[in-house]
């Protein structure tokens, strides 16, 4: 069908076509000579003319249809005509509609086709077979043949060329009784409507007439509408409900016909017949039309053979009343379109596109008339120039605006909505261009020559070597750049120039100073921009001038000329090229990830490959434009260029720049390594074993990249001798080297890589490497494989935690073992590596034999903390719990009992670090540490530290002299308002009438039999007064708990009691060893750690747990 429609309009369209190319042409080219001057109205009256043209191809087009039809009026009746015939007779069929019911006729004509068998067809629409069509009020019958063949294309192509919207308001189907029966032909008919809908791309609601029949004639019976009409969302069960709805309507009106003559009993009947299970016989029947979308059952229709009405005209129908209902319920009910509606589509795309383009048109138009208004405003106030300066700026400021709006549009692309053949922008410009090149030179470019000709001329008129010639060196090279490019526009740059310009020129005459911040900057970075496209506008230079500029620049400047600019450029231009690397790339198919990681990367402009590949072209390329760039602004290419300016020395530090940086990446990102921790003795074995593989190790494959990274720079090996070399080792059976130490030249990285390079044999006279023999990563791979089989060994024994506690013990007694000696290795290749280098070799040669002793300490430690708790912590918590001093109670510690845990040389304490921790720690001084030698990684529990430490103190004052005990003096202080005081320490009295000082020389605990202490106090106004009471064998210690202790100096402190009366008794304490007594108020609160060892703490290397501040001041101050 689509097919057909572009058939037959293809050659009015290539004809519409032709004819709008020539006459398009013909107002292009001689559309002058008729007065036809713009754009615009050529336009309009190309537009007018083609719909012209349009319409007298429609004319043309009706009157070929007419035609046929009038030529054809004496042919045979068209009741002789076949169906193949139907384009014949739909041509003559549209002449008759239009010619009767007017060019609107589509709007106005129900088309109904008529389907059916002929016999039955004739029944309700007699002659219609012989016909093919019937017209009467406003309603056309189709004949469309029977449903069981296939659809005629002939028929239904021009039946939508008649009516192509919508081809069909209806279609009608007539069947008796036994055809409604023949399932099969049913489902047939079903789908030759389907077909049929498909090639009509319309499917019109479907009317079942069925036509009954009569045993006698009841042509004279009144007819009417008998049936049924369904809605769209009808079911079975509605049509059955219907079809029930109708029985009492029949039986009424048939009782009515028959009484008024018993012929007439058709209506009686067929209710009869639908009472009689005829209702669920048809529901059964029709179902298949209610569930075939897009087929839509509309109604049921029942009837006799109409009567053939006698006097009618051909293809005149005059409507019986049995077809009211239906012709009424077609115009209600309403068809769907099949498939894509493309025509229509087409046909609406046409439309919208011609109504976008005659709307862009008007708006086109109504645009680009503002802007030639607009720019003729600019013009006609730019060329005025008789007014100020200020005025004459602001003019020229937006006649440029208007220009840089007109140049963006032509580079960018002009909006849509100024198109439509109605752009004026080039035209716009090309008038604009002259008035603003007059305004810029007198307004903008002359001035600014002059003023830089002004401040060069007094650069150089300054003194030789004066300050202030040397504080104008940047601003002069920067003035004669610009002086020099508004004379070489090719060289020009816009932000350089308007800055420079700008910063010379804050202040203008005549202009106020924010007139000028405002529009000069704009003026003069327009200008620049613009200054390359028209070289026209180059000023002519002074010369002398600038050749005495040129030479006193050249003196002073030297070579702090953009180097950093020029080199940050040039690893901008390598930057994309290369891809960063990353520890993965770095150590190939090995599997790095089980020993170390690293969230880092080496930018790929610091590698080997960047080096060779394109920075050394880029520092070339950078070298060989540096005399470019340099001389046109400073040499005519005459004068010599000082050394510090030549390419080669720039070409040196720029090597030497690249190089630096390229050596710090690489050490950010190796210090950046982190070891893998494991968990269990197995993960340390296959950690260790991979790292020693030779063909495996990540470790290896990691030193290999760095070996060769670290060469970059260095004169490579010729081939030839590589090829010899390779013949060598073959012949003589060589066996090859892991590492091949192979002697290079010196190179630029060997300072920063030496380290590495002479530890992986690679060192020679030439390049200042020496390396130690004894230190090499061979030995300690060696070393580590040595380590691996000792600790498989140890691990298939039958009882590997014993083993290794064994293995603890011989260590922390300060015997070696090869897993502490390659420890040590280890350390000293790190230290090796230098401070730089410290993070790298922490990770890769510590960290590793560190794990592996961790994993063999792990077991020990927790054997010792469990010998410390049950040997010591157990009967301490026994003794010691709930007590005082540790706690605030009555029940208190016995002094006896505390020795035995506490004494420096029986104490069971004491001993337990003697025997068991011997070579973990020792003392210095009065103070346990670490032996950090010994300890091999340990991490020692702060909190036992300090405890130790204190019950040292304590045990160092109470068993000074070997018994429990601590001897001191006491002095009381006079204090006003207090007559006397009476102070009794264990049977010890001290008592004072504020008479002259003296020592008094005391004994805690006491000889005697009444342990305590008894302060009382007797005021000038007052009697004798209790201060307190403290009973009990540590009495004196909760005395000297309540006061307020202050040191006087090393052995004495000042003891003050405040009494309720806020009176303070005073006493002097003088000790003999330290704190004296003081000391055991570190008691209070104490408690005895459980664990020496912190277990699972990663890596930590071991600290002095002193953490007490005042404890670890004083051991300072001892040490």
């Amino acid at each position: 069908m689509f097919k057909a429609f572009i058939t037959r309009n293809l050659g009015v369209g290539l004809v519409t076509s032709l004819i709008a190319l020539v006459l398009g042409g013909l107002l292009s080219f001689w559309g002058d000579r008729f007065g036809l001057s713009t754009q615009a109205i050529k336009i309009i009256v190309w537009i007018i003319s083609m719909v012209g043209v349009i319409w007298l191809l429609n004319l043309f087009r009706d009157y070929k249809q007419r035609l046929p039809v009038q030529e054809v009026a004496v042919k045979p009746p068209v009741e002789q005509a076949v169906l193949s015939e139907a384009p014949f007779y739909f041509q003559r069929l549209q002449y008759q509609l239009r010619r009767r019911y007017g060019p609107l006729w589509r709007r106005r004509v129900c088309i109904l086709l008529v389907m059916g068998q002929r016999e039955q067809v004739e029944a309700i629409a007699p002659g219609l077979t012989a016909q093919h069509w019937q017209e009467g009020e406003h309603h056309l019958l189709l004949w469309g043949g029977g449903l069981q063949v296939q659809p005629d294309k002939a028929q239904l192509q021009a039946l939508r060329q008649l009516r192509r919207r919508r081809p069909l308001d209806g279609v009608v189907w007539v069947m008796t009784e036994e055809q409604l029966g023949q399932r099969t032909q049913i489902e047939t008919a079903l789908r030759m409507l389907e077909k049929q809908g498909q090639q009509l791309g319309w499917q019109a609601p479907v009317y079942v007439w069925n036509v009954r029949h009569s045993n006698w004639d009841q042509r004279d019976r009144p007819t009417q509408t008998v049936g049924c009409f369904l809605s769209e969302e009808c079911t079975p069960e509605s049509l059955a409900q219907s079809l029930h709805s109708l029985i009492p309507t029949l039986a009424n009106r048939g009782m009515e016909q028959a009484i008024a003559e018993n012929r007439h009993d058709f209506l009686l009947r067929l209710a009869q017949s639908l009472r009689d299970k005829g209702v669920t016989r048809l529901v059964g029947q029709l179902t298949p039309l209610l569930e075939r979308p897009p087929i839509r059952l509309s109604g049921v229709t029942f009837s006799l053979p109409l009567p053939v009405p006698s006097g009618m005209v051909e293809h005149g129908w005059l409507v019986d009343a049995s077809w009211n209902g239906v012709l009424e319920q077609v115009r209600d009910s309403r068809g769907q379109a099949v498939g894509f509606p493309w025509e229509k589509s087409a046909q609406w795309g046409v439309i919208a596109l011609a109504a976008l383009w005659g709307i862009g048109s008007v708006t086109s138009f109504g645009v680009n008339r503002h802007q030639i208004a607009v720019s003729r405003e600019r013009l006609s106030a730019a060329g005025d120039r008789q007014g100020d300066v200020s005025a004459r700026l602001l003019s020229q400021h937006g006649l440029q605006r208007e220009i840089d709006r007109l140049q963006s549009q032509s580079a960018r692309g002009t909006p849509w909505y100024s198109r439509f053949g109605f752009n004026q922008n080039e035209a716009l410009l090309k008038a604009m261009w002259p008035v603003y090149q007059r305004n810029n030179a007198e307004l903008i470019r002359d001035a600014a020559a002059r003023l830089l000709h002004q401040r060069l001329t007094e650069l150089v008129n300054l003194p030789a070597g004066s300050a202030q010639r040397h504080q104008r060196i940047t601003p002069a090279y920067n003035q004669l750049k610009v002086y020099l490019m508004m004379a070489r526009p090719e060289k020009a740059d816009a932000a350089v120039m308007s800055r420079v310009l700008m910063a010379d020129w804050p202040h203008r005459a005549g202009v106020t100073d924010g007139l000028w911040q405002n529009s000069g900057e704009a003026l003069l970075t327009f200008y620049a921009e613009n200054l390359p496209r028209h070289p026209e506008w180059k000023i002519s230079v002074d010369n002398e001038l600038v050749s005495e500029v040129r030479q006193i620049l050249l003196n002073q400047l030297g070579q702090r000329h953009g180097e950093t600019m020029l080199y940050q450029k040039m690893l901008q231009q390598v930057a994309h090229s290369y891809r960063d690397l990353t520890l993965a790339q770095m150590t190939g198919a090995t599997e790095a990830s089980r020993l170390f990681s690293s969230r880092q990367v080496v930018p790929g402009m610091f590698t080997r490959q960047a080096w060779e590949g394109q920075v050394q072209k880029a520092i070339a390329q950078v070298v060989a434009s540096r005399q470019e760039e340099i001389d046109w602004v400073l040499s005519d290419g005459r004068q010599p260029i000082s050394k510090a300016a030549s390419p080669a020395e720039l070409k040196a530090r720029l090597t030497a720049r690249y190089f630096t940086d390229f050596a710090g990446a690489w050490l950010n990102f190796l210090n950046s390594l982190r070891w893998h921790k494991t968990h269990n003795l197995s993960d340390t074995i296959d950690q260790l074993t991979l790292m020693a593989d030779v063909r495996q190790s990540p470790l290896i494959a990691l030193m290999d990249t760095l070996a060769y990274q670290g060469e970059a720079g260095q004169p490579g090996t010729a081939l030839a001798d590589s090829l010899v070399k390779s013949a060598q080792n073959l012949f003589q059976n060589n066996k090859p080297s892991v590492i091949d130490p192979t002697r290079l030249p010196p190179g630029p990285l060997d300072n920063a890589f030496g380290p590495l390079l002479a530890l992986m044999g690679k060192s020679t006279e030439e390049n200042g490497l020496t390396a130690d023999p004894s230190l090499s990563l061979q030995t300690f791979l060696t070393r580590v494989t040595r380590v691996r089989l000792a600790l498989q060994q140890l691990a298939n024994t039958d009882d590997p935690p014993a083993v290794m506690e064994a293995l603890a013990q011989s260590v922390f007694q300060g015997k070696s073992v090869e897993l502490t000696d390659t420890r040590t290795y280890g350390s000293l290749i790190a230290a090796s590596l230098g401070a730089e280098w410290n993070g790298f070799g922490q990770a890769v040669f510590v960290q590793p034999l560190t794990e592996a002793w961790q994993t063999v300490l792990q077991p020990a430690a927790a054997s010792l903390n469990a010998q410390w708790q049950s040997a010591v912590v157990a009967d301490w918590q026994t003794d010691f719990d709930g007590r005082y001093p540790f706690v605030a109670a009555q029940n208190e510690v016995s002094l006896p009992m505390l020795g035995q845990f506490i004494r420096a040389d029986s104490g069971r304490i004491e001993q337990f670090l003697h025997n068991q921790l011997g070579g973990v720690l020792h003392k210095e001084g009065k103070y346990w540490v670490v032996d950090k030698v010994n300890s091999q990684g340990l991490h020692v529990n702060p909190a036992f530290l300090t405890a130790i430490n204190q019950l040292s103190q304590v045990a160092d004052v109470l068993f000074a002299n070997g018994s429990e005990g601590i001897r001191f003096e006491l002095r009381a202080k006079p204090v006003g308002d207090v007559a006397e005081t009476d102070l009794t320490i264990d049977s010890q009295q001290l008592r004072y009438f504020n008479q002259m000082e003296r020592w008094q020389r005391l004994r805690w605990p006491g000889d005697g039999d009444n342990p305590g202490v008894a302060l009382t106090w007797t005021g000038v106004n007052s009697g004798a007064r209790l201060y307190g009471d403290y009973p009990g064998a540590w009495g004196f210690i909760r005395w000297l708990e309540a006061a307020q202790v202050q040191m006087v100096d090393e052995s004495r402190y000042r003891l003050n009691f405040a009494t309720p009366e806020g009176l303070a008794l005073t006493w002097i304490l003088r000790t003999e060893v330290g704190k004296g007594p003081l000391v055991l108020l570190k008691l209070r609160g104490f408690t005895l750690p459980k664990t020496i060892f912190e277990e699972n703490t990663g890596n930590n290397l071991v600290e002095s747990g002193i953490n007490n501040n005042d404890d670890e001041e004083e051991y300072r101050q001892n040490r």
